[in-house]
C-alpha cells in the first residue's frame, strides 16, 4: 500500500505493523483497525471529522462481518447490526 498525502502534506494512512490508521486533511484520526495482508479485519472504529466516534464495526477479509454499530452527532445509537460476509443478517 503506497502512502499518498493531501495537498498539505498529511498523510492519508499511515500502518504500523498490523495496524492501520486513515486520517482527515487535518491530521485527525478517520479510521482505526487491523488490517493483515492488506486487508481490514477485526474491530474498526470510524470517526467524524470533529473527532466524534460515529461506527463501530467487524471485519473480516475486508467484508462487514459481525456486529456494526452507527452514532448519530448526538452521541445516540442510530443503526445496530448484525453482517454475515458482506450481507445483513437478517
Amino acid at each position: 500500500m503506497k502512502n499518498k498525502e493531501y495537498v498539505n502534506g498529511q498523510k492519508t494512512f499511515e500502518q504500523s505493523g498490523e495496524r492501520l490508521t486513515y486520517f482527515y486533511k487535518d491530521g485527525k484520526v478517520k479510521a482505526e483497525g487491523a488490517s493483515i495482508n492488506g486487508l481490514m479485519q477485526g474491530e474498526w472504529k470510524f470517526y467524524r471529522e470533529s473527532g466524534q466516534l460515529w461506527q463501530i464495526g467487524n471485519f473480516r477479509d475486508n467484508e462487514k462481518h459481525g456486529n456494526w454499530i452507527r452514532y448519530d452527532k448526538l452521541g445516540n445509537l442510530e443503526y445496530d447490526k448484525t453482517f454475515i460476509n458482506g450481507k445483513i443478517k437478517k
